[in-house]
């Protein structure tokens, strides 16, 4: 058996929720608001890089983005996010790593926003460069910012200081409507343009350049906010003290971090690096232990991630369908990107944000298992209710029973599988792999996020009239259909999963620990 736990890591699991907590809490959900803001902030302006770069002179319909280019702009910064997950681990440490990706995201936001050039070819294939690499900060940014603050937290509140770290990212969303909305109402109040059927080239106009522009770089300010702040936080003392075996320096860290004296015996420090487990990611032992963890994390993120950016890519189209954006000749360009931005607004407002915060408030009560269960129960459900009356439901007259139907689609699955498969990975797996666990599912949720950036733009299409540049696809209510037996699949695997809520880290991952014991899945 090992040695008792340090006296470092017991006074954090037991500290009183303070100050230090919600800097914390600040410090890494700032990061995840910017990841947000930089993901989501595309689906905003797709349309609007589509009437700019790829209108046809004399064409009675503004310009969209080619299937192709589509799929590139929604889907590279995705693709990097994979790469940065698995590429950021646990060698490093926590606070060298942090301070990094702040950095590049920051430059390459800024970048895209600068991309070369007005033709087409020049400025999407800029952004989409610099959007990988900002996706790949983002990717490293992600297991980083679950791992810090669960090795902050106190155990009591741990889910619910995560979840208040992930809920930044439901402000990040809504912030990028409200920037968009900004933004497009200045300019067409200081640029008034007719819509596109009056006249095709003013609707556009040369100020709508600048636009996109200047939303996609308004989400470095936040991050360059808090840069200073992520550098003064101490490296955290699991860490330091059971990776780096420097129990002194993680002592005198969370000494000043608590505002109270910590001393450590020279005999116990002895024998808990002694007792130091050194089986890796790839041995019998990670599998025997872990095994059934890293399927049902990555499992259900792959998962929940295909229906949920599935959901957010699909918005568009499902808001023209029930009214809430004209037909997009009847708009000058910015009129239908103050649109869009409205009605996503609306969504995260309703949806979104409430969904977020009620797993902040009832996390650590319900636990886990229980809300990730729940949260994919309801999204089938709600999925099937949106997809079995989908023709009736589009039709003039019934767009509010739609809208909320959809809405609450959104609540369940950001009031559950959408924050606890960022949450459970940052507690089930050891210390010194819990940033690359992490990594790696979250990665696999990357790669679902893909196929639904990629995928079901494709399968969306209509089986008998699909948009320019698609080939048919099977239909939005077919697709929808789809996207309800895609969550009652995380509801399955969700079962792998343990419930641990109230245990401290070293419990949970049986840090360590030589007995045979493992955390059982929760049913």
């Amino acid at each position: 058996m090992a040695g008792e736990q340090l006296n470092v890591l017991k006074a954090l699991d037991g500290a009183k929720t303070q100050w230090y907590h919600f800097t914390a809490i600040v410090i890494a959900g700032m990061g995840f608001f910017t990841n947000a803001y930089d993901l989501f902030c595309v689906s905003l302006i797709t349309r609007l890089l589509g009437r700019i770069y790829y209108t046809e002179p004399g064409s009675s319909e503004p310009g969209n983005l080619p299937a192709n280019v589509s799929a590139a702009v929604n889907g590279v910064a995705l693709c990097g996010t994979l790469v940065g997950q698995l590429f950021f681990g646990d060698k490093l440490g926590r606070k060298r790593v942090y301070g990094f990706t702040l950095i590049l995201m920051v430059i390459c936001s800024i970048a895209s926003g600068l991309s070369f050039g007005h033709g087409a070819k020049g400025v999407i294939g800029t952004l989409c460069f610099f959007r990988f690499w900002l996706g790949f900060g983002v990717g490293g940014d992600y297991p980083l910012s679950a791992t810090i603050m669960s090795e902050y937290a106190n155990k009591k509140s741990r889910g619910t200081f995560i979840a208040a770290v992930f809920a930044m990212q439901g402000f990040g969303i809504l912030f990028g409507t409200i920037v968009t909305i900004v933004v497009s109402a200045v300019f067409r109040n200081v640029f008034p343009a007719p819509p596109f059927y009056v006249n095709a080239a003013e609707s556009i106009g040369p100020e709508a350049d600048y636009a996109w522009r200047i939303i996609v770089m308004f989400g470095t300010i936040p991050a360059v906010l808090t840069y200073y702040w992520r550098m003064k936080m101490p490296e955290t003392a699991w860490y330091t003290a059971l990776i780096a075996h420097d129990t002194r320096q993680a002592t005198t860290d969370m000494s000043k971090v608590l505002n109270k004296d910590i001393t450590e015996e020279e005999e116990q420090v002895r024998l808990q690096v002694a007792s130091d487990d050194t089986w890796g990611l790839f041995s019998r032992e990670f599998i025997r232990r872990h095994g059934l963890h890293l399927l049902a994390t990555t499992s259900t993120w792959f998962l929940l991630d295909v229906a949920f950016y599935s959901q957010n890519l699909l918005q568009e189209a499902i808001f023209t369908n029930v009214g809430w954006i004209p037909p997009a000749r009847a708009m000058s360009a910015l009129q239908e990107l103050s649109n869009i931005a409205r009605a996503q607004a609306l969504i995260a407002l309703c949806g979104t944000v409430p969904g977020y915060w009620f797993t902040v408030a009832f996390i650590d009560i319900i636990g886990r298992f229980w809300i990730q269960l729940m949260g994919f129960a309801m999204m089938t459900i709600f999925m099937l209710a949106v997809a079995v009356p989908y023709d009736y439901l589009v039709k003039p007259g019934h767009h509010t029973w739609f809208v909320v139907l959809y809405g609450l689609t959104f609540f369940f699955a950001n009031s559950g599988p959408n924050s606890t498969t960022f949450i459970v990975p940052a507690e089930v797996f050891p210390i010194r792999l819990r940033s690359t666990c992490h990594g790696i599912s979250a990665a696999a949720g990357k790669a679902g996020s893909i196929v639904g950036a990629f995928g079901f733009l494709y399968a969306s299409q209509d089986q008998k009239k699909a948009e320019k540049g698609y080939s048919a696809g099977i239909g939005m209510r077919n697709t929808l259909f789809l996207l309800s037996g895609t969550n009652f699949l995380g509801l399955l695997f969700s079962l792998l999963l343990p419930e641990y809520k109230g245990r401290s880290l070293e419990e949970i991952s049986k840090e360590n620990v030589n007995d045979e014991d493992t955390i059982a899945p929760a049913v």
